[in-house]
Parts: structure tokens; sequence; C-alpha cells
């Protein structure tokens, strides 16, 4: 007795971009990795915010302050940087790599509240910290409310 199957034409197609991938993956693991063929980045980056100001952490670890750009314009920041691909270890020694190298940009709109002329930045432990503190008329202000006695 033959078993009746319903044809489906995309069953083969997740096989096939799994054996490309690999066969991307292992011309690029055993041959020589040089800055072109590696893929632009964008770290990751918190921001919250408190009762006087917004905080942005991003993480940018081995990069130098040097290579780095904040703006401010027109309340949009943009931090700027570029990891670049260590070449005090030969690329032959090299058998994996996975960290992803080169220019990156992100951007974030900012609230009309925040004063961004008075914004911190610092960099420690791979970790950019921004503080822009909120203009007093944005924060919370707490207002006292007196109950009478006799609920009129």
């Amino acid at each position: 007795m033959s078993t009746i199957t319903r044809w489906d034409p995309f069953r083969g197609l997740s096989t096939f971009q799994e054996q490309m991938n690999r066969l991307f993956e292992d011309a690029f693991f055993r041959g020589r990795p040089d800055e072109s063929a590696l893929t632009t980045w964008a770290p990751a980056v918190d921001i919250y915010e408190t009762e006087h100001e917004l905080v942005v952490k991003a993480d940018l670890p081995d990069l130098n302050e040097k290579d780095l750009d904040v703006r401010i314009e027109n309340n949009v920041l943009t931090i700027r940087g570029e990891r670049k691909f260590e070449k005090s270890v030969s690329e032959d020694n090299y058998l994996r790599v996975e960290r992803l190298y080169g220019s990156f940009s992100r951007s974030f709109s900012l609230a009309n509240t925040v004063n961004t002329e008075a914004i911190k930045a610092e960099y420690r432990n791979g970790v950019l910290t921004l503080h822009i503190p909120k203009h007093e008329e944005a924060k919370p202000k707490q207002v006292k409310v007196s109950v009478s006695g006799n609920g009129k």
C-alpha cells in the first residue's frame, strides 16, 4: 500500500538555505579574515529615565575614547565610532572571528524636556554612559493636598 504525500514546494528550501549558510561560514572562517569581509555592527544600548535625568548606556568594548564621537543636533543624540580589527595578531592565526568590527552609528530622538547643554559623558570598562539632565520645568513636582475634617 502506498502513502499519499501532499506536495510542498518549500519543503527542501530550508535545507538548501542551511547548506548555503554553512558554505559561506566555512569559506569565511577557513579563509583569511580581512577587514573588508567583516560585518558592520551596532552596539547594544540601554536608555532609562529617572526623576532628574535621562541615562544612555552603550556597550563599546575595545574602543578607544578617541574613536568615539557623541553629538546632539536638533534634539537627536548620535553616537558614532569605530572598532578596529587587531593587527597585532597575524590573520593566519585566527581560527574564528565572531566579534564585529568597523564603523557604527546609533541615533536617538530626545524629548524637548532634556537639557542638552548640560550633558555629561563617561567611558569606563567598555561602557559609555551619558547623563542628560531634565529642564527644571520638566521635573515632577509634588503638590500638598490638605483634607478637611467636615467633608465640605
